[in-house]
This record gives C-alpha cells, sequence and structure tokens, in this order.
C-alpha cells in the first residue's frame, strides 16, 4: 500500500446503495469520491421497506453507482488498495448483495477486506469533516432504526454502547407520527418541515424517562413509544370532539419532545463521563430542531459539538470508507473472505 491508502466503502444495509472512496492518510481522512443510489421511492407506496425490493434494487444499482464513485474519484478499480463493506446491522438481502459485491472485488483485486458496523459508520464519517477524533468522545447515533448513546476512545477499537431506545427509535417515531398525520413516506423530513411552521410549546409532550426515578437505571436510554402514543391521543381526542387538529403545531410540539430528550440525555451524559466533545450522526441528525438545540445547548455547555452537513445524514458508502480508512490507518486484521452479515451485529463489534 502507498501511504495514503485508496479504501472503498460500500453500503447497503437498507435502502441506498452508497459507495465512496477515502484515503487513509496517516492524520487525516480524504473523501475523494462518492455514488449513492436510493431505492426509497420504490418503497413509498407499501408505506415502509420491502427487504425484496430493496435487494433487487442493490442489484440493479451496484455497477452503476460503483463506476460513478470511480469517475467521481478519477480513479480507477487498480488504484484501491483495501475495501469496506456493511457487515451489519441491516436488512439481510441487502447485506448480502453489498457484502457479495466485495468479496468478488476483494478476490479479484487481491486487496483486504473489511465487514465493518453500520452504526458506527455515521460516527466515523465526523473524521471526514472534522479531522481526527480525540482521544474520548461522545457519539449519538439517531437514525429510523437506532437512538444509540456510545462512548468512543478509539472509533475501531473502543467503542462501548451505554443506552439505546427501549422502543421506538426516533427517526421511526417520526415516521409513524408522520403516517398519523397524513403525511406521505418517509415521514420524517415532513413532519420536520411542518415543525418549522408551528409552535413547538403549543403542546407539552411527554418526556420518556426523563423523571428522577429513571435515572438509575436508564440514565443512558431512550424511550419514544410513550411520545408516539402521546401525540395519536391528543389528535383522536380532538378528531373526537369534532375540532381542527392543528398539524403544524403537533408536529412542532413532538419534534421539540424528540429532540429535548436526545439533546439533554446526551448532554447529561457527557458530563456524567467526563467527556467535552460530541458526535451526532444518522438519518435523524437532519433533523432541524435536534441540530439547532444540540448547538445551542452544547454551547452552554462547553462541549464541542461535530455534526455533519446533510448530505451525510442518510445512509452512505463515505460512512463505511471511513470507518474502514480508520481500520487500516490502525494496522488492524482484515476480516475473512467467509464474511458472514448480521443483521443484529452488535454495537461494539466495530469490524468481523
Amino acid at each position: 500500500m502507498t501511504s495514503a491508502p485508496l479504501v472503498l466503502g460500500i453500503e447497503t444495509s437498507c435502502d441506498e446503495t452508497g459507495v465512496a472512496l477515502v484515503r487513509a492518510h496517516p492524520d487525516r481522512s480524504e473523501l475523494v469520491g462518492e455514488a449513492v443510489a436510493s431505492s426509497v421511492d420504490e418503497h413509498a407506496r407499501f408505506g415502509g421497506i420491502i427487504p425484496e425490493i430493496a435487494s433487487r434494487a442493490h442489484l440493479e444499482a451496484m455497477g452503476p453507482t460503483l463506476r460513478r464513485a470511480l469517475e467521481d474519484a478519477g480513479a480507477s478499480l487498480e488504484d484501491v488498495d483495501a475495501i469496506a463493506v456493511t457487515a451489519g446491522p441491516g436488512l439481510v438481502g441487502p447485506l448480502t448483495v453489498g457484502a457479495s459485491a466485495a468479496k468478488a472485488l476483494a478476490v479479484a483485486l487481491d486487496v483486504p477486506l473489511y465487514g465493518v458496523n453500520h452504526v458506527i459508520g455515521p460516527a466515523a464519517v465526523g473524521e471526514l469533516v472534522h479531522g481526527l477524533f480525540p482521544v474520548r468522545l461522545m457519539a449519538l447515533v439517531v437514525s429510523g432504526g437506532h437512538t444509540t448513546l456510545l462512548r468512543v476512545e478509539d472509533v475501531v477499537t473502543g467503542v462501548t454502547e451505554l443506552g439505546s431506545t427501549l422502543d421506538d427509535a426516533a427517526g421511526e417515531a417520526f415516521d409513524k407520527v408522520g403516517r398519523l398525520l397524513g403525511l406521505p413516506y418517509p415521514g420524517g423530513p415532513h413532519v420536520d418541515r411542518l415543525a418549522r411552521e408551528g409552535d413547538p410549546r403549543a403542546i407539552r409532550f411527554p418526556r420518556g424517562l426523563t423523571a428522577a426515578k429513571d435515572q438509575e437505571r436508564h440514565a443512558y436510554d431512550f424511550s419514544f413509544s410513550g411520545l408516539k402514543t402521546a401525540v395519536a391521543r391528543w389528535v383522536e381526542a380532538r378528531e373526537d370532539a369534532g375540532e381542527e387538529v392543528p398539524l403544524a403545531d403537533v408536529a412542532a410540539s413532538f419534534a421539540d419532545a424528540v429532540a429535548d430528550v436526545l439533546v439533554a440525555k446526551t448532554i447529561a451524559a457527557c458530563e456524567r463521563e467526563g467527556i467535552d466533545t460530541l458526535v451526532v450522526g444518522g438519518g435523524f441528525s437532519a433533523n432541524s430542531q435536534l441540530r439547532e438545540l444540540a448547538a445551542e445547548r452544547c454551547a452552554a455547555a462547553g462541549v464541542t459539538l461535530r455534526i455533519p452537513p446533510l448530505r451525510f445524514c442518510t445512509d452512505n458508502g463515505a460512512m463505511i470508507a471511513a470507518l474502514g480508512a480508520a481500520a487500516v490507518r490502525r494496522g488492524v486484521a482484515p476480516s475473512p473472505l467467509e464474511l458472514p452479515v448480521d443483521s443484529s451485529m452488535p454495537l461494539e463489534l466495530v469490524t468481523l
């Protein structure tokens, strides 16, 4: 390998086919090319992801997306020094498509293969934007499937799961409330846009697991199922009374409750753990209220906030290539070619 190995990253955990190339410099990671193809429109009429449709879409998109990423980087396959691929968690069919492509490329190019954790990727992408991580940091990964709090002492070898959602993830709750309010799928972006038109203080919705009695057992955990139910009951009561439902105020108050819980519990965890750097990543990190509240409260608490540009919030190959680059930089042993996919890959296992 050269002094700055070129790492190809492949992401196919759900409905986005992401391919990217990152150079693993000794002191930084550099994104040199990327491409993403999404099948979300094919799932919209079903109101959720259909694994079989996603798998076929990945098969169709893999070749063209790989070519576009290479063209964007001005590189060829022969320039690739290592390959990183999402091994889990995710949907088994889509994961298998990506892993199969990565294995074939690794054999054809005779380069090492790294099976990496999809949930750690949104944290690792922060190294592309803000530079290499400090020795210790907190990572909040929020998406449609995950709301997870991680203590990171090394993004490859020192990740500890402190807490997670006990029921609905933040993004999942947004999609369900979006459906309740009659908004198109996926509901998250539509609820976010609608919330900007409403009053976040119009309705006081509950903040799950924030009471004093919850702090001993669930200081690091999240729960949004009760909040979702509270929204449903509030809307139902207005409809039963024949009253007009103020959709924008409902969306704004709901979004404010989610952001409040996420930020409050995360900053409290930083203080408890003696950590002064926070990385926020994942699809839900695109939420405007979360971004604004995190910036405001981190500044007040003296916590440095690292949150990626919107282009890196959804699933993408850059986050997987960045995690692969971190593994290469540390001299981590590659994964075996018989690398399995694991739909429930534990979060403390960064590479397989």
